[in-house]
């Protein structure tokens, strides 16, 4: 199966320039709805989730790259993903794609993704340094908030906070728990853990 994908953030945003030329695809997704919303959390984009994972989709196009995501994480992350499922992926502008006509991987999508790869790890690391100064800032300011537990007992919440500081700057972004915990490669336990020292101590 052949699908083009086009997103518009607002009903009043026309579609027209994204959806030119889209002959012979089996199926044209118009989502309408904002950039934040991760690729298959989206309405209509949603629903093809399935028929990736099951290979019935065997190429998927798009007007931009950005359609794919809200941030470079989120591009590499539908990317990867896809690319692994064996789905030829093609950009239209600037024209590049995943998989050749032969099923390989494209050289210079190859060498694109090691280029927006080197920017995530450069976004993640200025990420965690801002996190890191907040928390300081934060525990010079307000010290009780940061008190945790006893020392030499249990991992402190300052500690804790630190060594997940990555899982909870995508938290305070609005992503969803399932999400970052594949992205962070940690447990669903953990992210609940997370999640409830930032709203019982941090506040």
């Amino acid at each position: 199966m052949k699908v083009f994908i086009s997103r518009v953030s607002t009903d009043e945003q026309s579609e027209l320039r994204q959806i030119q030329n889209v002959e012979g695809f089996d199926k044209v997704i118009i989502d309408k709805c904002s950039g934040l919303i991760p690729l298959w959390e989206r309405p209509e984009a949603g629903k093809l989730k399935k028929l990736v994972d099951n290979g019935t989709i065997k190429h998927i196009e798009v007007h931009s790259i950005d359609r794919l995501g809200r941030d470079t994480l989120s591009v590499l992350s539908v990317w990867k993903e896809l690319t692994d499922k064996g789905v030829r992926v093609v950009c239209r502008n600037p024209n590049f794609q995943n998989l050749n006509d032969s099923g390989e991987k494209d050289y210079f999508s190859e060498l694109l993704l090691n280029i927006l790869s080197t920017m995530s790890s450069f976004e993640k690391s200025m990420i965690k340094t801002r996190q890191m100064e907040g928390i300081r800032v934060t525990q010079m300011i307000s010290p009780e908030k940061y008190s945790g537990r006893k020392q030499n007992t249990k991992e402190s919440t300052l500690k804790f906070l630190q060594k997940h500081s990555m899982a909870v700057s995508y938290l305070e972004k609005g992503m969803k728990g399932v999400e970052v915990s594949k992205l962070c490669d940690i447990s669903l336990n953990t992210i609940t853990k997370i999640k409830r020292k930032l709203q019982t101590e941090l506040v």
